[in-house]
């Protein structure tokens, strides 16, 4: 039981580290039609940010605040000075400029923190253990991540689907032409929308650091599973990054908890464990496939209205 609850609890952390993430690059890609590989980039950019600022100020929180802003100014610097170039180009363009940044960051972070690895260290009262149930207790921090997550999903949902420029944001999404015809400001509004992207990345990031190393590519595979995601939730969908990032979280963490186990009835242990992994992610692709045959949409394809 305790084994389960523990699992399930890491299931939904990872995915709303994952939905995180995911929200920033459907807004992304749903609104702007920009296919951002550099995404990643960002959220390894939170991690190093708040490693340094954590590390300057002496102040956990601090530094994340200011990795937040951090990230959220690089972002709107990125989308005027490069990104912009790239609107109503082909995909394929998209695809070559975002992936010449990722090696520019990659670069940029090797130059300036060097090739090692940085810590991101906890304070002491978001390291005790948690009572959630009689006999089972569980990290402060992860149970932090899960609660900060929630409020940023809801802040976002109620941000794009009850405020003037969540409407804006629709419309954008929706007929980008009609919106600057009628006045709208629509560079202004997809380097604010980028810049808000940027800053869930770096959130994402900077919270998963204190859990890994923050290293160089850390960003890589993450955005892989973002872009799952966002497949299978539905392109420009807050609740189907959020719903499709629940599902992938799960399966991820639960497979890789309970699958060794049940692959050793069958298998070695030692190819059991190295199995288990692969077949977590096996899952999550075969679900991202079925989708795809099934409603090429998403399964919460984006409310325009």
């Amino acid at each position: 039981m305790l084994l389960v609850v523990e699992q399930f609890l890491n299931g939904l952390q990872f995915g709303l580290l994952l939905f995180l993430l995911a929200a920033g690059l459907t807004l992304v890609f749903g609104i702007m039609d920009l296919v951002n590989l550099a995404h990643g980039s960002l959220y390894m950019m939170g991690a190093y940010f708040a490693a340094t600022f954590a590390a300057w100020t002496g102040s956990f929180l601090l530094g994340a605040l200011m990795a937040l802003g951090a990230t959220l100014v690089l972002g709107i610097v990125l989308e005027m000075s490069a990104l912009r170039h790239l609107y109503g180009r082909d995909h394929l363009d998209h695809v070559l400029a975002t992936f010449g940044l990722i090696l520019f960051f990659n670069e940029a972070v090797r130059l300036i923190w060097g090739p090692a690895g940085l810590a991101l260290p906890l304070p002491a009262w978001l390291t005790v253990p948690v009572p959630i149930l009689p006999g089972i207790h569980y990290p402060a921090y992860r149970l932090a991540i899960i609660l900060v997550a929630l409020l940023v999903a809801l802040l976002l949902y109620l941000g794009v689907m009850r405020t003037r420029i969540g409407m804006l944001i629709r419309a954008g999404a929706s007929n980008r032409e009609m919106i600057g015809a009628l006045g709208i400001n629509i560079k202004l509004l997809y380097t604010l929308v980028f810049g808000l992207g940027a800053a869930l990345a770096g959130l994402a990031g900077l919270m998963q650091a204190p859990i890994l190393t923050v290293q160089i590519g850390m960003g890589e595979n993450i955005l892989i599973l973002a872009f799952v995601i966002i497949v299978i939730g539905g392109i420009g969908s807050i609740r189907g990054a959020f719903l499709a990032a629940i599902f992938v979280g799960m399966i991820d963490t639960l497979g890789r908890a309970f699958l060794p186990n049940l692959l050793r009835q069958v298998l070695s242990g030692a190819a059991a464990s190295t199995a288990a992994p692969a077949l977590s992610s096996m899952l999550i692709y075969l679900l991202m496939a079925i989708v795809l045959v099934v409603r090429p949409e998403g399964l919460f394809p984006a409310n325009r209205r």
